[in-house]
């Protein structure tokens, strides 16, 4: 479960970036986070995974508490929570396999252990004939789903992909969302920050809107997303 309540945040050079942010994702939803830049999603982000902290307000994911989390615990949280950017920030100097095994080894996994969940996750992501490919042989498509896969190659409860399908043209976001959806239905947790009004219609899913550091709307669908906090 993630968790935020009253959460606020402002930044060192007086940006507030969230103000008073309180809201909840049950375990196996599939969430869009959505608004205009400057609005506040890359900064939830932030302080989902760690890598910030809040003003003022608690956050809770997975059972850490992102307020009062230890260094020594960041490596706990992050295993339970995959990562998916909008740059595939793969290591380009390493094949499809390599990225994925150096994944695992980062987290102290076995080499049965890698052998064994390698091959399961690139056959879930469609390249099981792509692992001793480098980046550069695949396309933006395929890079993406390389990316997808080191976020599940361990096992992680929740997923957060931060504009996965930016630089991909609309047939491959399609795929990219519709497989973000095959993995939700397997059980994990799905957040998408994605800006993507007409992707985002075709999914009838859960949308959050946001807009200059408070939430707009929450219900199901772009429309009812943005539309809910008008009715309330």
């Amino acid at each position: 479960m993630i968790r935020l309540t009253n959460v606020q945040k402002q930044y060192e050079n007086g940006t507030h970036a969230l103000r008073g942010i309180s809201l909840s994702i049950e375990d196996g939803e599939f969430v869009f986070l959505v608004g205009p830049s400057g609005s506040g999603k890359s900064t939830i982000i932030k302080l989902l995974t760690g890598e910030i902290v809040p003003t003022e307000g608690r956050i809770m994911v997975n059972g850490f508490s992102m307020t009062k989390i230890s260094n020594r615990q960041i490596p706990l949280l992050r295993r339970s929570v995959g990562v998916i950017f909008q740059d595939f920030r793969l290591i380009e100097r390493k094949t499809v396999y390599e990225n994925l095994s150096f994944a695992m080894r980062a987290v102290g996994a076995s080499g049965k252990a890698i052998k064994t969940r390698i091959p399961y996750v690139l056959d879930l992501v469609g390249l099981a004939e792509k692992a001793d490919r480098y980046p550069s042989e695949l396309s933006g498509g395929e890079q993406q789903r390389v990316a997808i896969a080191r976020a599940l190659i361990n096992n992680p409860s929740t997923i957060i992909a931060d504009e996965p399908t930016g630089n991909l043209d609309p047939t491959r976001s399609l795929e990219i969302m519709l497989l973000l959806d095959r993995i939700n239905q397997l059980g994990t947790t799905v957040v998408v920050v994605t800006h993507e009004q007409a992707l985002v219609n075709k999914f009838g899913k859960r949308v959050i809107s946001l807009e200059q550091g408070s939430i707009t709307g929450d219900g199901i669908g772009y429309d009812n997303g943005v539309k809910a906090n008008e009715q309330t």
